[in-house]
């Protein structure tokens, strides 16, 4: 009996001590540090420590998540209409989705970068880029609304952007897909010297955020991937990846991986700012839009532009150099400090490491290897500072800790793999589900990143989640990066194809939100700032609706007098000055979307009356317990009745 209890004693020790040492390893945090669900919990009431803006892929949206939770709060709509926000359906943002072709309501949004004072996240705008028809946008972080977007002349497949220089002086887009400047009717067969990649300098004004298409450099006709823009000592400078330096034009997958290397492209924005400033390029004729959304009248204009000024770097000494990269680069990535400028050979058995330091020697003393189409090939052998060896297959993207490592996505074998800046070697890699593309780490592009969590974005979920049919969700991949090794925290789903991230703590994003609209100041040209303001007027066969809503009511409610054949335009006024209260309107038969009207914002939709009767309307954004009593009607009679325009507010 003793022996029997000794041992229930001993055991009862033992299982104290081991929850003691699990508690105190709890307690000191770290990878090794609870559980991996502790990690992702955030509490009923609290909130995320970053935002993660991901790009919608094909969607053509922007998703904003919290991390570490993986919740989704937003999809801002950027290059895609929304019915849910109405966006791109009603009147105000329509002119939103304007090109040089037309509307086009569908984008393909690739790559998010965040504002940048001091080479830091500053939290003011995220701009991203529409990869089909050449656009880039800008996203109000106040707001989350996109503000503006502008179309770039010269280009196709605007992949190698949006990349942001470290004071935001400029948004820079290079073309994937090379074409003929200007376009023109010539063999496709003709594509080698003839076809062209531009290079795109956007600038923005520091104030109001406002871009403007500065000049563009006329690159050869390669394939232009990504791109990164120098930091600390290499501000100043903008590197881009490129394949295809082949430059075929068909069975791309064979003809252009003939090259044992490729180039990163090193462009100094500097001196091509000094060319304008001298006058030193040439005007070339280009239609482009250039559409902004006024938060004062709650309207966005298009506007179609004429022309865009272009530099020739064969031209000018000193502006463009090639920088050797194995082997068909996608990757182009530049550490914190800028020294080192890293490129990801999708078919190269290792990841290359340029010196900036080294690249200026070579540039001083004329190492160089040959040149294309006037611009010099630097030597390899000069400008390398190492090689990360036997790292994995398929490179795609790397990021940084801001404690000398660097993390690379590998595409092919499934993995993110850590690695040390300076010595080469690899530090840890951990499996990825399945066919990862990008990664991001918060500020993992800028020179303070916030080395906490690293977020992978995959292509291929397969066993993952519940089954959907054959489409699967995309996912995205959670790792605690705080200790030696990387720990796997969380999956979650995410909207469209992920192909980038951006992450931002949320301290720096949420003092500066808009919770609403001041009365007061809006400028809509159909708002009505209060009931009394409310009428219904007709113009011909057009009649405008001013109307207000606020809960739990509209104003007008009842409306007669309209006509089949009329246009009718519903301008409504969101009243409420209370945080978080829209409203929304949605007709009967209208061929659009619902309006989804925040506090204090007008927006309009317009109605064609197609049948007599009487048809309702309502409100679908559950706002108060008297919801489902917030409705109107309108009242249809046949064309050419003498019927009088006549109106209630709130059953008068």
């Amino acid at each position: 009996m003793k022996r029997k209890f000794k041992l229930i004693t001993g055991a009862l020790v033992v299982i104290s001590l081991l929850a003691f040492v699990r508690c105190q390893s709890t307690s000191e945090g770290g990878a090794l540090g609870g559980t991996a669900a502790q990690k992702v919990y955030v509490a009923p009431g609290e909130h995320d420590e970053f935002y993660a803006l991901v790009s919608g892929g094909f969607s053509g949206q922007l998703a904003v998540y919290g991390l570490p939770s993986g919740r989704l709060f937003r999809v801002v709509p950027v290059f895609s209409v929304d019915a849910e926000k109405a966006y791109g359906f009603n009147e105000e943002t329509k002119p939103m989705l304007n090109t040089s072709h037309g509307f086009i309501p569908w984008d393909d949004a690739h790559h998010p970068d965040i504002s940048q004072t001091n080479g830091e996240l500053d939290g003011r705008w995220v701009f991203i880029n529409g990869n089909n028809t050449p656009r880039i946008a800008r996203i109000s972080l106040s707001t989350f609304e996109t503000e503006e977007i502008i179309e770039l002349p010269n280009s196709a497949g605007n992949h190698s952007s949006s990349f942001v220089t470290e004071n935001t002086e400029y948004v820079v887009a290079g073309t994937r897909f090379s074409v003929p400047v200007p376009q023109q009717d010539i063999s496709i067969d003709e594509y080698k010297g003839k076809f062209k990649g531009a290079m795109s300098f956007i600038k923005v004004d520091q104030e109001t955020g406002h871009m403007d298409l500065s000049f563009q450099i006329m690159m050869p006709g390669f394939n232009y991937d990504l791109a990164h823009p120098g930091r600390g000592k290499s501000h100043g400078w903008m590197f881009f990846s490129t394949y295809n330096t082949e430059e075929a034009n068909s069975l791309l997958e064979v003809n252009a991986s003939q090259n044992d290397k490729d180039f990163i492209a090193a462009i100094n924005w500097k001196k091509a700012e000094e060319l304008i400033a001298a006058g030193e390029f040439t005007t070339m004729p280009s239609e482009y839009a250039h559409n902004v959304y006024d938060e004062s009248t709650h309207s966005a204009t298009s506007t179609i532009k004429k022309e865009v000024r272009v530099i020739d770097p064969s031209k000018h000494p000193g502006l463009v150099y090639f920088l050797p990269t194995p082997k068909s680069p996608h990757g182009c990535d530049v550490d914190p400090t800028g020294e080192y400028i890293i490129g990801s050979g999708k078919l190269a058995a290792a990841l290359t490491a340029h010196s900036f330091t080294n690249m200026l020697d070579a540039i001083e003393n004329k190492k160089f290897d040959g040149e294309a189409y006037g611009i010099p090939i630097l030597n390899y052998d000069d400008v390398v500072a190492g090689v990360v060896q036997q790292a994995g297959l398929g490179p795609l993207h790397t990021e940084f800790d801001g404690k000398g490592n660097a993390y690379t996505t590998f595409f092919i074998s499934s993995e993110v793999v850590k690695w040390k800046l300076g010595t080469w070697e690899v530090l840890d890699r951990q499996p990825t589900y399945y066919s990862v593309g990008h990664l991001m780490i918060p500020g993992g592009n800028s020179r303070k990143p916030f080395g906490k969590y690293v977020l992978a974005m995959n292509k291929i979920t397969k066993d993952r989640y519940l089954p959907t049919g054959p489409e699967l969700t995309q996912s995205a991949q959670l790792y605690d990066i705080t200790g030696d090794k990387m720990e796997l925290l969380l999956d979650f789903p995410t909207i469209g194809e992920p192909h980038y991230a951006a992450g931002i703590p949320a301290d720096l994003i949420k003092p500066r939100q808009t919770k609403i609209y001041k009365l007061e100041e809006n400028n809509h040209p159909f708002v009505a700032r209060s009931e009394k303001d409310t009428k219904v007027v007709r113009e011909g066969n057009e009649v405008h609706i001013y109307m207000t809503t606020i809960r739990s009511h509209f104003a007008p409610d009842n409306i007669e007098g309209i006509k089949v054949g009329d246009k009718v335009y519903f301008h409504v006024t969101n009243l409420e000055q209370d945080y978080d209260v829209p409203h929304g309107i949605s007709m009967i038969g209208a061929q659009t979307s619902e309006l989804l009207i925040m506090p204090g914002q007008t927006e309009t939709f317009i109605w064609y009356p197609k049948k007599v009767g009487v048809w309702p309307f309502y409100c679908t954004d559950f706002c108060s317990a008297l919801h489902q009593e917030m409705q109107g009607y309108v009242r249809v009679s046949p064309k050419g009745s003498n019927l009088p325009l006549k109106w209630t507010l709130d059953g008068e």
